[in-house]
């Protein structure tokens, strides 16, 4: 699927419905790319094109899904919608460029749209920023093995793995949090609310 084509997203929603015999419970956006940061341009160098691309892919993408879901009547009610963001979105990492950027206004179009959904059709809209994670997207990013490492002795519990994560993501589908929309939730081992851990103190004194 394109995900600048407006008539592939309607299409995939189409199918969908007719593939499931009516309309879903629950949809995933897990699509991100930075060509900048694959390319090693920096933030203050981005090629605005790229960014313009990656900005379709990672955020506007969302907004064309949810938006064809809401005219095909796609998603029942009560339904849920799971983002996946981080948290580069709200706080300064340097070289996570414009995926930064990209983030910040996914966030943004789930808020959004938590909004539109909630009083039209009940159904909850919410991001989760995840610890850092090994993936295609994430080995683009200037020193990712150190920042994993990092966040890893910044984290009260540790990293969250990918398996906690969807695990995580079932809860957020299920009836057990009907009334939670709206949220960027923090799903990393307490990193996002730890000023600093013994064990980074201990690392910087060697």
């Amino acid at each position: 699927m394109r995900c600048g084509s407006n008539e592939d997203v309607t299409n995939l929603i189409e199918k969908a419905v007719e593939h499931f015999g009516g309309g879903v419970d629950f949809i995933l956006h897990s699509i991100g790319m930075s060509i900048n940061v694959r390319k090693g341009i920096t933030y203050t160098e981005n090629n605005y094109e790229f960014t313009h691309k990656g900005l379709d892919i990672s955020a506007l993408s969302l907004h064309r899904v949810l938006a064809a879901a809401l005219k095909k009547d796609a998603l029942n009610e009560w339904g849920s919608v799971v983002a996946l963001s981080y948290i580069a979105a709200q706080r300064v990492f340097p070289d996570y460029n414009d995926m930064a950027d990209n983030k910040a206004i996914l966030e943004s179009i789930a808020r959004n749209f938590g909004y539109q959904y909630g009083v039209k059709k009940h159904v909850r809209v919410n991001t989760i920023s995840q610890s850092p994670t090994r993936t295609t997207a994430g080995s683009g990013v200037k020193g990712f093995d150190g920042f994993i490492n990092y966040a890893e002795k910044m984290s009260p519990l540790g990293n969250a793995s990918a398996e906690a994560c969807a695990d995580y993501i079932v809860t957020l589908f299920s009836d057990l949090t009907k009334y939670v929309t709206m949220h960027n939730l923090f799903h990393d081992g307490g990193f996002s609310f730890t000023g600093v851990t013994q064990s980074v103190i201990e690392q910087m004194e060697k």
